[in-house]
């Protein structure tokens, strides 16, 4: 029986691997044609009812747009999908880190946005919270129809931000947040940046050693599988994609996430392989990360 079930589990994980492989085959020979041809965001992308957000008071406000002249330093926008639990922590811990750099430097401005993707339990509410705590300037709640997945849920977020510079963070709160600041400096050691572009990403990477030590063989054998698979199809310079923990230029998300096609699991590889056509500079930042009950495959990873 055991000896079956070893067997059984290979062929998931051989399929597995074969269906990202094909999938990135795919996406390499298609995406050039496909990203090239979208140089604006596209109409269809808006839903009438999208057009909008819900203030502190429950009242629709309209929202904001990238083309839009930045007002504030730092946008961190916040996908979230059945996040009720979770989301909390997380708002604590970056609200309170975004406070009091704001106080201890008064010319910081931000905004936090929580895009809830089609949620079914109470995240947009628990979000609102927050909103009506810190008010509508500093917090926003963006409700979609229906859910996207991950990366239609940040794009919905970068496409109404206000910052100069844009946070992609998970609503888990894995990576400690104060950790943007080495991001930050990441960023400033890319400069000059090519037409204000730049993008640093947070990576697990050095702690891969110790993760393999936590995981089942058949779950590194997937992950490794995956990562060669990126690196040898579309990506070269970044060891770990799929960290959530991101800091883009305004300049950088407008260019990629409209040029972005894949909504769902593995759109950073797609993010970050546009980014590497169009030769923005890219930094990858180690980052402190714990891994948080409650992984929702293909949506956090």
């Amino acid at each position: 029986m055991g000896l079956l079930l070893e067997q059984l589990w290979l062929l998931v994980v051989a399929l597995a691997v074969a269906l990202v492989a094909a999938a990135l085959i795919l996406m390499k020979k298609l995406s050039c044609v496909a990203f090239l041809s979208a140089t604006k965001i596209p109409d269809s992308y808006w839903h009438k009812e999208k057009n909008f957000f819900l203030n502190a008071a429950d009242k629709k406000e309209t929202l904001p747009t990238i083309h839009d002249s930045p007002t504030k330093q730092l946008s961190v926008v916040v996908p979230s999908y059945n996040e009720e639990k979770r989301l909390p922590l997380m708002m604590d811990e970056a609200l309170e880190y975004l406070e009091m750099r704001q106080k201890q430097d008064p010319t910081f401005t931000y905004e936090v946005i929580v895009v809830d993707d089609g949620s079914k339990d109470q995240t947009s509410q628990i979000a609102l919270n927050y909103c009506q705590k810190y008010g509508n300037d500093k917090v926003r709640v963006i409700t979609m129809v229906k859910n996207r997945g991950k990366g239609g849920a940040i794009k919905m977020g970068v496409f109404t931000s206000r910052g100069k510079k844009i946070l992609m963070a998970d609503a888990d709160g894995a990576t400690k947040f104060a950790d943007i600041e080495k991001l930050e400096k990441g960023l400033r050691n890319l400069q000059p940046w090519p037409d204000q572009m730049a993008i640093a990403c947070g990576s697990r990477a050095h702690l891969e050693k110790e993760s393999i030590a936590q995981r089942s063989y058949f779950r590194t054998l997937l992950m490794h599988g995956f990562h060669f698979l990126v690196w040898f199809l579309c990506v070269k310079e970044i060891r770990d994609t799929q960290c959530g923990f991101k800091l883009l230029t305004r300049e950088a998300a407008l260019l990629t996430f409209s040029n972005l096609h894949i909504e769902r699991w593995a759109f950073d590889v797609e993010l970050l392989y546009i980014a590497q056509f169009f030769k923005i500079p890219i930094a990858e930042i180690a980052v402190n990360w714990t891994e948080i009950e409650g992984l929702k495959l293909f949506y956090d990873l």
